[in-house]
């Protein structure tokens, strides 16, 4: 572990299991299985043909790449019988459509007052990408404005070093929802402007990035706070997140490297988040920031945020309201006896959190075409590997079958990077500063558009297409993106290549 990374520290070895893993059942890993890891995770250095099971990317749990939409919605592939009908009652609960209370339907009420989606399912197309509006009569319920004032060292978590204290807005809460249940006023309309930059590359080939600027319009609670920060967020896709969960923490922080001490110019970091679940400091993995260290607190996260749905961990019945929203605060609610006084219990939480973890990471395509094989030897050459870390092997588990013991290829190292001021959202979150965010996994891809009908990319989906999203890569990987500028075109074309087949 780097120095200085917990204001309190506990030992964080290879095989152990930590404050990070506190949440797993994790079967520590043998002295020969430690150094067999080291071997296979080391990245390749011969691009001639295909490495032994670089198809299969979320191991035992990759399912075969369909042709349809519905490429991301498939279960782990090597789940039982059982375990499948969980999974079904997971899906059903992701896809429901909730409705505002007082209603009939007891088990479905709760929606609000304030929220972005009626369910899951409408931020995460299909399991997918979501993507900003196309125009002023395009919906946006794929995408929302958090929001923050800054805090004070006295707002920080004791017990994490380097924290970065931010406080919701005094009215608008943590995230502004565009929209609300019957008798109440929505908190905005999200105002999304675009400028053309030109980006002249090697042989005489010319990329157009587009440059936005995000406004919070038709406030309906009166003007944003003098220090509000604002920061677009896309729906990512759900695809393998119980495998990134199941990544050792050690693993992640052993490519830490704060303070760029082997002078590679890249210095990836830990994003450390006290756990509303566990009430310690965990490795933060999910969100864009990291600013999430367990799926189901993602999960949770969300069903407050998103939604304005209470459960154990966010048990507000108002979800995002704040005190001078007091209409909000006082309206009916799904926080009832007939509920177990939680919108969403405990059980429906954690099926949700199942179907999240087991959403199957599709198999490779075309891992043999030469093309691809000189696409990805560019992509190592570059150095995109610096963050985008190939492989990795999950723990040991005793309880999660689907996840134990897999070779994992997500091409992400989950630390925390300065992507440059063209990509910095100048909000803090936790430990993540203004111009950092976690690097995102790649695997899935080159199935975006098949499953969302769009190639959108980056935080807030400024990118059209994957050469747009390398060419806004800045901060540490200013010199990877520099490098694809200076390729050869038919090189450039080969690493898109390379990237369609994730």
């Amino acid at each position: 572990m780097a120095a200085g990374l917990f204001a309190l520290t506990v030992p964080i070895s290879a095989g152990a299991q930590d404050m990070d893993d506190v949440h797993l059942n994790v079967i520590p890993r043998t002295e020969s299985e430690a150094k067999r890891i080291i071997s296979v995770t080391k990245p390749t250095t011969d691009f001639s043909a295909a490495e032994k099971f670089e198809s299969n990317q979320g191991g035992a749990t990759t399912t075969r790449a369909r042709k349809d939409a519905n490429a991301f919605s498939q279960s782990s592939e090597n789940m039982d019988f059982a375990a499948e009908l969980d999974f079904k009652l997971g899906n059903a609960l992701f896809r429901k459509l909730w409705v505002s209370s007082p209603s009939s339907t007891l088990a479905s009420d709760g929606l609000g007052p304030l929220y972005n989606a009626r369910s899951c399912q409408r931020c995460h197309l299909k399991d997918g990408r979501g993507h900003p509006p196309e125009g002023p009569n395009d919906s946006s319920v794929s995408m929302f404005l958090r929001i923050s004032i800054p805090g004070t060292d006295k707002d920080a978590p004791a017990e994490i070093a380097e924290y970065l204290a931010t406080l919701p807005d005094p009215v608008y809460g943590g995230q502004l929802q565009d929209i609300a249940v019957q008798g109440h006023a929505a908190e905005y309309r999200l105002g999304i402007e675009y400028t053309e930059v030109e980006v002249e590359l090697s042989d005489g080939e010319t990329a157009y990035l587009r440059e936005p600027t995000y406004t919070a319009e038709d406030l309906g609670y009166g003007p944003l706070h003098a220090d509000a920060m604002l920061s677009p967020r896309v729906a990512p896709p759900m695809i393998g997140l119980g495998l990134l969960e199941a990544i050792p923490a050690a693993d992640i922080l052993a490519g830490a490297d704060p303070d760029d001490a082997d002078g590679d110019g890249i210095s990836g970091r830990a994003q450390i988040v006290m756990s509303r679940e566990f009430g310690v400091p965990m490795l933060g993995r999910f969100g864009l920031k990291a600013g999430m260290p367990t799926v189901r607190e993602q999960s949770a996260g969300a069903f407050a945020g998103d939604i304005g749905l209470s459960t154990s961990l966010f048990p507000a019945g108002f979800g995002d309201c704040t005190d001078a929203q007091s209409t909000c605060r006082s309206a009916p609610d799904g926080n009832t006896a007939d509920h177990g006084n939680l919108e969403v219990s405990d059980e429906s939480l954690e099926l949700v959190s199942f179907y999240s973890r087991n959403l199957a990471v599709p198999a490779r395509r075309d891992v043999d075409d030469p093309e691809v094989l000189r696409g990805k030897e560019m992509f190592y050459e570059a150095g995109c590997t610096s963050c985008h870390t190939p492989k990795f092997v999950t723990h040991r588990l005793e309880d999660r079958q689907e996840q134990s013991f897999q070779l994992i290829w997500p091409y992400s190292d989950l630390l925390l990077h300065d992507m440059g001021p063209g990509l910095a959202d100048h909000r803090p979150e936790a430990r993540a500063d203004g111009y950092e965010w976690r690097t995102p996994p790649l695997w899935g891809i080159g199935l975006t558009e098949q499953v969302n009908g769009h190639s959108y990319f980056l935080h807030d989906g400024r990118a059209r297409n994957l050469l747009e999203a390398v060419l806004w890569h800045g901060g540490e990987a200013q010199a990877a993106r520099d490098s694809v500028v200076d390729m050869l075109a038919v090189d450039r074309a080969a690493l898109i290549r390379f990237l369609e087949s994730l």
